[in-house]
């Protein structure tokens, strides 16, 4: 059984703003200190939309590189790369494609969703239909145990699962199978290999769930076997076949949706977005001219929270003492809105220093990036090159 393992990818469209940081950033720290993880610049899935005018993607790539570094993203604990440096994603999106049903691609329900909502664009291409297929490889490739998501990609995983199912299905019957668990048994030593084949017996044949448990329990502690042998024993004490491709498993985040300046979601295209980065002058100012209640003509009369976008952000950023001050202030014209809009623009800045501060050492020396992705580009491509070798000689393409 292979340890858990995060995978989770953005795409390079534009400057990070404060909404993506509560959305996925703080979730994305809080797992790179528990599980390994990986986190990639998903550039190709930006073509998918941006095919026309990718201009955009390299310089955003970098900015976001930057803005995961300053957010806090901490690379000696996490795996920073570019998806487009590690080929081997598009080839088992490729070999992926020649068994996924056309079908499972026109049922996901953000395909006809995002057509709707980019009429501008002419997405009637292959890449902008099958991007959940390379999204899938994105996971598989690492054998990714978890993917943080919120529930709107539920579906995606549920797809990539049933892609790893199939994939399994028709490959997962390795050539010499029983030959080679006999080999990897041997590697146990006479004392293990006796007590495992004990355990087996007594899980298939007496459906024993404690004997499952202290048999993998005894392949883990192995020493002497590879990654493959373990793999063949796992599968041989399950009765299965060796599992190639691994099924990962939807991690739901909290989502702590930051609302935009206007109320609606925050989203660069809208115009209602704080970068995370940005200047602090121009941050006092946006606050500052966000719009209220619209009942609230006069300082002097009272307006409801409820009905104004600064308390959405009151929401995340505030305690409990602020909102009752926020709340009774409002209601009896007790405060202005400048003055209620103070506290917000205090928090947003306070969150925003340490930010300042780690980004400024990249941007004085972008060099330090180039090295990090360098680095993570490699440790990623070497575990995806794990994975093409036992997908190739599953699918006998492993010529030699």
């Amino acid at each position: 059984m292979l340890p858990d393992r995060v995978v989770s990818g953005m795409r390079p469209t534009g400057a990070m703003h404060l909404g993506h940081y509560h959305g996925a950033l703080k979730n994305w720290i809080k797992m790179q200190s528990e599980l390994p993880c990986l986190f990639f610049v998903a550039d190709w899935h930006a073509l998918t939309t941006h095919y026309d005018d990718p201009s955009i993607i390299e310089t955003s790539t970098w900015d976001m590189l930057i803005d995961w570094l300053a957010a806090g993203i901490d690379p000696s604990k996490a795996t920073l790369f570019i998806q487009s440096k590690v080929p081997e994603h598009a080839e088992l999106h490729l070999l992926l494609s020649m068994t996924t049903p056309l079908s499972w691609l026109e049922r996901v329900p953000t395909y006809k969703d995002q057509q709707e909502k980019l009429a501008d664009r002419d997405l009637a291409t292959y890449g902008f239909l099958g991007y959940p297929l390379l999204q899938a490889a994105d996971v598989l490739i690492y054998r990714a145990s978890l993917v943080p998501v919120g529930e709107d990609q539920i579906p995606h995983i549920e797809m990539m699962r049933e892609i790893a199912r199939r994939f399994n299905h028709l490959y997962g019957k390795e050539k010499g199978f029983e030959e080679k668990v006999q080999q990897a048994v041997k590697k146990l030593g006479g004392k293990a290999g006796k007590l495992y084949a004990e355990l087996r017996t007594a899980y298939q044949e007496q459906g024993k769930e404690e004997a499952l448990t202290q048999a993998k329990a005894l392949l883990d502690q192995a020493q002497s076997l590879s990654l493959q042998d373990r793999e063949r024993l796992f599968g041989h004490l399950e009765g299965s076949d060796k599992m190639i491709l691994i099924e990962p498993q939807a991690r739901l985040t909290e989502s702590s949706r930051l609302p935009g300046l206007d109320g609606q979601k925050m989203s660069k295209s809208y115009g209602n977005s704080i970068a995370l980065r940005e200047d602090k002058e121009s941050v006092i100012k946006k606050i500052r001219t966000m719009p209220t209640d619209p009942a609230r003509v006069r300082r002097s009369d009272p307006g409801d929270p409820e009905k104004c976008p600064v308390w959405q952000l009151h929401q995340v950023y505030s305690g409990s003492d602020t909102k009752d001050w926020v709340m009774k202030g409002c209601k009896s014209a007790g405060i202005g809105c400048l003055e209620c809009k103070q506290p917000v623009i205090d928090a947003v800045l306070k969150e925003q220093e340490p930010m300042r501060e780690r980004a400024q050492q990249y941007l004085d020396d972008p060099s330090l990036v180039r090295a990090i992705v360098d680095d993570g580009c490699d440790k990623a491509r070497k575990l995806a090159q794990e994975t093409m070798r036992d997908v190739r000689e599953a699918m006998g393409l492993n010529y030699r």
